[in-house]
């Protein structure tokens, strides 16, 4: 059994698309189809059942899917012992990832202990730009589905929050929906400084038929979280992550149902997208969940 077979089979578990999988692998779709029917063979089992119109897991290939997590991990492990490297892993970040960023570099040093941790934090473009030009290692993004010339693995996803000042009506409600906000003004943050977080925003608005008066972009989260306290008919949506970083008591942070979600990927150099990109996705996953698709 090739470490290959396995990592295509979790390119398609994580995407459910043999064709999604294929352009994330950078390989024409027959291979991504033939490795994993060798797989299959192997095993003796079903890993996947398959229709013209969807992909899904069989219970063997869930079961699967968890062992080839780990042995790929594994791998990753090995490989970097092997190579003695990483004497220093810089990390693009962004504001409202402490507790992940926290977690995934202690399970990068249960693997690797010998290795110094530098975090590097940009606006996404800025992020990007440099994972291409080798001035990061990997980089956390939220809502990016594809990069030219970098790899994009799946992570995790949070929820998104509504948050308004605690003198809004809705501030003691349990759950709000958009139609309940449209009439005060939106801030989101301006695009070219997160696309993604706009873009889930205004697509969630647009899918609604709802047009609320937008306000000035946003700035810092600190920033962010002063002005909206202090404007009780005004709001904006943050993600469950820095939705936990924040402490001010001005504002009240409100899941918006239905429930909006936002992916988190791993972004790594597209060279760099073997064993050890697989421990650092599975090092940032979220603790209760498998990694899903943005």
């Amino acid at each position: 059994m090739e470490l290959r077979a396995l990592r295509y089979f979790v390119a398609v578990a994580d995407e459910l698309h043999f064709g999604r999988a294929a352009e994330r692998l950078h390989i024409a779709q027959p291979a991504v189809s033939q490795q994993i029917a060798r797989l299959e063979r192997e095993l003796g089992v079903r890993l996947l059942d398959r229709s013209p119109r969807r992909v899904r897991l069989t219970a063997a290939g869930h079961r699967v899917l968890d062992a080839a997590r780990g042995t790929l991990a594994a791998a990753g492990q090995v490989e970097i012992a092997a190579k003695q490297v990483v004497t220093t892993v810089r990390i693009g970040t962004a504001a409202g990832l402490t507790a992940r960023l926290e977690r995934g570099i202690d399970a990068l040093r249960e693997r690797a202990p010998e290795f110094d941790v530098v975090l590097v934090d940009l606006p996404v473009e800025a992020r990007l730009n440099a994972l291409r030009q080798g001035e990061l290692d990997l980089a956390l993004t939220r809502g990016v589905r594809s990069v030219p010339g970098l790899t994009v693995r799946p992570a995790w996803r949070e929820r998104l929050f509504a948050v308004v000042s605690r003198y809004h009506p809705a501030a003691d409600h349990a759950a709000v929906g958009l139609a309940e906000l449209a009439g005060d003004t939106l801030r989101v943050p301006a695009r070219e400084h997160d696309p993604s977080l706009h873009d889930a925003v205004v697509s969630a608005l647009r899918d609604t038929g709802l047009c609320p008066k937008a306000g000035r972009p946003t700035g810092t989260l600190q920033d962010t979280i002063v002005e909206v306290g202090s404007e009780p008919r005004s709001w904006t949506v943050l993600p469950a992550d820095q939705v936990a970083e924040i402490h001010s008591t001005r504002v009240r942070s409100i899941p918006i149902e239905p429930a909006l979600t936002i992916g988190g990927s791993v972004v790594v150099a597209a060279e760099n997208a073997g064993s050890a990109a697989e421990c650092a996705v599975a090092a940032f996953r979220d603790e209760t969940a498998p990694a899903q698709r943005s």
